[in-house]
């Protein structure tokens, strides 16, 4: 089992920065006619602000621009505003940069910010409105000039750059706000990217063009297709047969075979976690029952029960054997090391024996039958770490009947209460974001919770996640995090499983693919041979 961190500085930093943000050197932008990348990422929706999912954030990425980026060591960058600075504990001033300019030929300004902040805060709602809990906190926003931009919060929101690190500027329209409707139903994607959008067939394409006016330098691909290729065999399969030029989240278990027939490989550990997660709030369950059959009180409102699952989980067979080494088993929601994460929790392995007593303890000295539910083609091994865990579990009397579905429809069911348990995951900018969407008491006004399906709340938890997030970016936030992260993680409402590693395999026309932790598959991370 392998419990260290994967992060490790690189030299390449200065160059995958420019990559992402764009601006490439001249060298490495010659023209190289269409990439075709085949993705596990099904895009949902054309609103860069509908849904916080990785599959619009990395696909959506080429078309629309973020005021700051976060490098591969989850470093802040200037991205569309070239600085920014508090003025007080609640005020921002961000300065933008100059001669942008929209796909659509307007000009980038003040103004859009001001728009893209209240289109998020005020028009968009949960469900819909993923990035809400990044705006929910400001006051008011102003533009004194085309170049700046004045933000007021209602308190002290240290982070508020992160936070535009996930949120993509959009043009303000001539009137009134865009639809998602409009969006999706054809009005055209007007961003400042580095590609221009040329079609989308939805969870089939995406059709890219080179913006040749692109402030950061011209792309090095004239277009670029995205093919939507959800089955990983197939996305393998293609890569081999040179259909395709990229394919990401390709099978540990593959990675040799690829090398074989001559594509290449890049890998990455992942910022982010998966993990069993818990419904704690309801009485009864779905699909959880006595060994009879026959529904019994929900057995996740007690700590006992969900400590003795966790004691019950193998993560070393995940890591090593699902996940072929390419993944660090979990105990906390980042891999040790990065910033904000505890140096005491490290991964147990698993006593069956001691899982057994505390369920005793609980009432449940003969265990349970429940269904664990979780996404087929989503991340690495899913399907699989399904199977492994509801194999581990029965050594203790809990019988797991794993029910494995596309995203599209676990995703629906999850958030409709259809499931007691479940495997999930996430990623996030920082650690404070994974705690504050994911175990933070649901809270739509604070817009804390968003991704806590399991409706665990814990006062205790919420104040000192609170506290650490009042606190200036430093050594003393990180200290509040990891303290905050010790607390709730010994209420075990979640297990964390493992910390997958991104891999994407290439054929001979790219010269280097440069990944990102984050896991986004973009155009402007891959390089063309040189000829």
């Amino acid at each position: 089992m392998k419990l260290g961190s994967p992060f490790r500085p690189r030299l390449l930093s200065a160059l995958l920065i420019s990559i992402f943000l764009g601006s490439a050197p001249s060298t490495l932008a010659q023209e190289r006619g269409e990439l075709r990348i085949a993705t596990s990422y099904k895009l949902m929706t054309l609103d860069p602000q509908y849904a916080n999912l990785n599959e619009n954030t990395s696909l959506l990425s080429h078309i629309y621009e973020r005021l700051v980026y976060q490098d591969e060591n989850l470093e802040l960058k200037p991205g569309l505003a070239t600085s920014w600075r508090p003025l007080s504990d609640t005020q921002w001033a961000f300065k933008l940069r100059d001669k942008v300019r929209f796909h659509d030929g307007s000009a980038f300004d003040a103004d859009d910010v001001v728009y893209t902040i209240e289109r998020i805060r005020d028009f968009l709602k949960p469900p819909s409105g993923g990035f809400r809990s990044y705006v929910s906190g400001i006051k008011s926003v102003s533009a004194p000039d085309p170049l700046t931009v004045l933000i007021e919060t209602d308190g002290a929101v240290p982070n508020l750059p992160l936070f535009f690190s996930s949120i993509f500027v959009m043009n303000r329209p001539a009137e009134g706000v865009e639809t998602t409707e409009d969006l999706n139903a054809g009005h055209p994607p007007n961003g400042t990217g580095p590609y221009r959008f040329e079609s989308w067939s939805s969870g089939e394409s995406l059709r890219l063009a080179r913006n040749d006016d692109y402030w950061g330098g011209k792309p090095a691909w004239s277009k670029v297709t995205f093919r939507v290729i959800e089955n990983p065999a197939a996305r393998v399969a293609a890569l081999s047969t040179g259909e395709v030029d990229v394919a990401d989240a390709i099978p540990a278990r593959d990675v040799a075979s690829l090398k074989e027939r001559g594509a290449r490989v890049a890998s990455v550990g992942a910022a982010r976690v998966n993990f069993v997660q818990f419904d704690v709030a309801r009485d009864t369950l779905p699909g959880v029952t006595d060994k009879s059959g026959e529904p019994i009180a929900n057995p996740f409102k007690n700590p006992l029960v969900r400590r003795a699952l966790t004691l019950a989980t193998d993560r070393g067979i995940l890591v090593d054997k699902i996940l072929a080494g390419y993944g660090t088993a979990a105990a906390q929601v980042f891999p040790n090391g990065l910033p904000g994460t505890s140096a005491n929790l490290l991964p147990e392995a698993p006593n069956y024996d001691e899982a057994k007593m505390l369920l005793a303890k609980a009432d449940f000295p003969d265990g349970f039958n429940l269904v664990l539910a979780g996404p087929a083609g989503r991340y690495p091994g899913d399907a699989e770490s399904l199977q492994a865990v509801a194999q581990s579990w029965a050594r203790i009397g809990v019988n797991a009947q794993p029910a494995a579905a596309p995203f599209s429809v676990f995703n629906t069911k999850r958030a409709a209460g259809d499931y007691g348990v479940w495997y999930g995951g996430t990623s996030g900018e920082a650690v404070d974001i994974i705690l504050h969407t994911l175990l933070a008491s649901p809270d739509p006004e604070r817009g804390t919770g968003a991704l806590n399906f399991g409706k665990y709340r814990n006062e205790a938890f919420d104040a000192m996640l609170a506290r650490a997030e009042s606190i200036a970016v430093g050594p003393e936030r990180n200290a509040a995090l990891a303290q905050a992260t010790e607390l709730v993680m010994a209420d075990q409402p979640i297990i964390p499983l493992y910390h997958f590693h991104h891999i994407v395999g290439y054929g001979s026309r790219i010269g280097s693919y440069l990944l990102h932790p984050r896991g986004w598959t973009t155009a402007m991370q891959t390089l063309p041979a040189m000829e």
